[in-house]
């Protein structure tokens, strides 16, 4: 059996959180590259403290909010109030805690199975994923425009195969309009398990966010220099079972930005074109 990528195996590591007391648990930080702890790894290990207090009943939406910066080199606390186990449904409230202080509270929802109607959009028409370069193959002159921080970012290894889908041509950093749209997958296959699954896709569902909410008021890479952004919330609805080893096609776009604040929304569908879940995020997007 081929040995799972160094990278991948460690946010597996990162995922599996230690139990330290009834509905607490603990998880360490990783520095990949951002100001402070990435949002998605605090959304990923969030969402598995919650799993790991329910049973027999599938994720199905997390509302989110992010307090304060998390420190890259202090482990997160999260503690889980287990709200309501009721006939179908069952809430879990969990907080984050870095020194003493909540940095991250969420609400998370999970559904005994159960069938219904169905329907959804349509997944877009674009470009295969294996026809398009990795965002860490661009070449240098693509990064050069980005600070050093951003180049950092977006230069270094990954545990997930990321391909925007871009014009021939086309520069990265220097997309315009109102949507873009990404691929996204694991580097090496994963065990199975559902709760790490949709842990996995709540961390990669922060990669790529935010930034679309600049899209439409000119070239990203020349706003870079100018602006302060963070996240503020994060939402998330699962639809249908997927896996994150598999490729995945985030379609984002945003429908609005004022008061310093941006909303950016993603909509993310398998290789097959089954809608497996939708995101939506609102951030700061403060001009200095």
């Amino acid at each position: 059996m081929r040995r799972m990528d160094p990278l991948l195996a460690d946010l597996v590591a990162v995922l599996d959180l230690e139990a330290i007391e009834d509905n607490i648990f603990r998880g360490p930080s990783r520095d990949i590259g951002s100001p402070q702890v990435f949002g998605g790894q605090v959304l990923g290990q969030a969402l598995v403290a919650a799993s790991r207090t329910v049973s027999e009943r599938q994720l199905h939406s997390l509302h989110a909010y992010f307090l304060r910066g998390g420190d890259v080199n202090a482990p997160i606390v999260y503690e889980v109030d287990r709200a309501r186990d009721g006939g179908s449904f069952s809430n879990r409230r969990v907080v984050a805690i870095q020194h003493g202080r909540q940095i991250f509270n969420m609400t998370a929802s999970f559904q005994a199975p159960e069938d219904g109607l169905e329907h959804q959009v349509a997944a877009p028409v674009v470009v295969p994923p294996d026809d398009l370069p990795d965002i860490t193959e661009l070449r240098a002159t693509d990064l050069a425009g980005l600070p050093e921080r951003l180049r950092y970012f977006f230069s270094r290894k990954r545990p997930f195969h990321v391909r925007p889908v871009m014009a021939a041509g086309e520069d990265f950093g220097a997309a315009s309009g109102t949507a873009k749209h990404v691929w996204m997958r694991a580097v090496d296959p994963l065990p199975d398990g559902v709760s790490l699954h949709c842990a996995m896709l709540a961390y990669i569902s922060d990669y790529e966010l935010l930034g679309t909410a600049v899209l439409r008021h000119g070239q990203e890479r020349e706003l870079r220099h100018r602006l302060q952004m963070a996240s503020l919330d994060h939402a998330m609805w699962f639809h249908r079972p997927c896996r994150v080893d598999d490729w995945l096609l985030f379609s984002f776009d945003s429908p609005s930005a004022s008061g310093a604040r941006g909303l950016a929304r993603a909509e993310v569908f398998d290789s097959r074109g089954a809608l497996v879940m939708s995101t939506a995020q609102e951030g700061l997007i403060r001009l200095r």
